[in-house]
């Protein structure tokens, strides 16, 4: 029973593959082909030594030559900077908000109400375009909601340290923007300080001695509008008077599109205190809005148009004044002479005042431009035609002033030339 046994294991045994010596024979010289030997011994003994080509070594002399320079002219190792410069490497984190989450819904209601955000100095920012103006300008960011990773990760990293990252369903931000597309990242910031802020080298190079004075602008559209004009023409600041809407409101961020991050903004300001922001030399000029009453049915005197104006002013405001020895009430107003817009008023620094559609400008900016020698601005429109916007009126005069002021320089520059 031995022998079938193996006769069976050698047939199941697998058989080894024949080798020819052709085969061999034929790996050898492409080898040999392969190679680049640096002598050459024929059969007769004769020994041929290679000619190598300048700078070229032996392949094992070469790697210890190579290794001898490597480690002679091994740089210094210098010790990376402590900054990191992805995200990976600053070790930042943050949190998933699940739904029912009141972290999203306390935050809005403080920052969406003026009182609250007044007495918590807290604005709310959205869209990754503004969001990135302000960490530029060196506004502060305390807390950032986002729907995907890559949004916060757009943002400088040096700016993320100590701020809450919260990561939210794309649908509870859409819940609380005010934006028709939302972009899908929301931040609360620290009320912006115009002294703290950094405004770029090239809107400071081209800011001109030209303010902007807000006096009861009730809009939010008209109030961004006008603050992207003043940015756009290089006013050198705009101060806001008491009863102006807040410039950091939600609508008013939207309509600025970046302006508040671009020029000084000073707010909520007593008619007392706005003299301390202007230079000793400005001159307050008020944007006149009584253009039918001025042209329609007066004559071309400075005396009657300016007595038309009061006309239209006291439509809006009365203020009287009590005459001591009659006891009776008098309406009085600052006679301020009137001219018209495109005449030169940018001789001295210049303010202007813009007052809002329905009030008007107040008694206050009267008397601050009869005290600084100013004078009312008409903008002359079709008779029959009511008053312009606001911020149509404001681009106007701003850019006007833009204007006059590049013709000044101009002059003066070829006058230098000349002498």
């Amino acid at each position: 029973m031995a022998a079938p046994a193996r006769v069976v294991s050698c047939a199941v045994r697998p058989l080894l593959p024949v080798v020819q010596p052709w085969d061999l024979y034929a790996r050898r010289w492409v080898r040999a082909l392969r190679r680049s030997p640096v002598k050459v011994v024929f059969p007769s003994g004769q020994v041929v030594e290679r000619k190598l080509g300048p700078g070229k070594q032996p392949r094992k002399a070469a790697s210890e030559t190579n290794s001898k320079e490597q480690k002679q002219k091994q740089p210094l190792k210098v010790p990376t900077s402590p900054t990191p410069s992805t995200w990976e490497e600053s070790g930042l984190r943050y949190d998933k908000a699940f739904s029912g989450d009141k972290r999203l819904r306390s935050v809005m209601t403080i920052v969406k109400s003026r009182p609250f955000r007044d007495k918590q100095g807290k604005i709310l920012l959205e869209g990754r375009r503004l969001i990135a103006d302000a960490l530029k300008a060196g506004a502060v960011p305390q807390v950032f909601f986002f729907s995907r990773l890559e949004y916060i990760k757009e943002l400088p990293v040096d700016k993320l340290k100590g701020v809450s990252l919260i990561k939210v369903k794309f649908e509870d931000i859409k819940d609380w923007s005010d934006l028709v597309a939302p972009q899908g990242i929301m931040g609360i910031f620290a009320k912006p300080d115009h002294v703290t802020m950094t405004y770029s080298e090239t809107q400071l190079h081209h800011s001109l001695p030209l303010l902007l004075i807000c006096d009861n602008l009730r809009d939010p559209g008209n109030l961004g509008t006008i603050l992207r004009s003043a940015a756009g023409a290089g006013c050198s600041k705009v101060l806001l008077t008491k009863g102006c809407v807040d410039a950091w409101e939600p609508k008013v961020l939207r309509a600025g599109m970046g302006a508040h991050f671009q020029v000084p903004i000073v707010s909520n300001l007593e008619w007392e205190t706005v003299p301390n922001y202007l230079s000793t030399d400005t001159r307050v000029y008020v944007a006149d809005n009584c253009g039918l009453y001025a042209q329609a049915h007066v004559s071309d005197k400075a005396s009657d148009r300016a007595w038309a104006c009061d006309r239209r002013f006291l439509k809006f405001r009365k203020y009287e004044e009590e005459d001591l020895e009659t006891g009776a009430g008098k309406v009085w107003l600052p006679e301020l002479e009137v001219q018209s817009y495109d005449l030169d008023w940018t001789e001295a620094p210049a303010a202007v005042v813009i007052g809002g559609e329905t009030h008007g400008v107040s008694l206050e900016s009267l008397q601050l431009a009869k005290s600084t020698g100013g004078r009312r601005l008409l903008i002359p429109v079709v008779p029959g035609v009511d008053s312009l916007n606001s911020a149509m009126a404001a681009s106007i005069l701003l850019f006007e002033g833009k204007r006059q002021l590049r013709v000044r320089a101009e002059h003066a520059s070829r006058d230098r030339s000349y002498q």
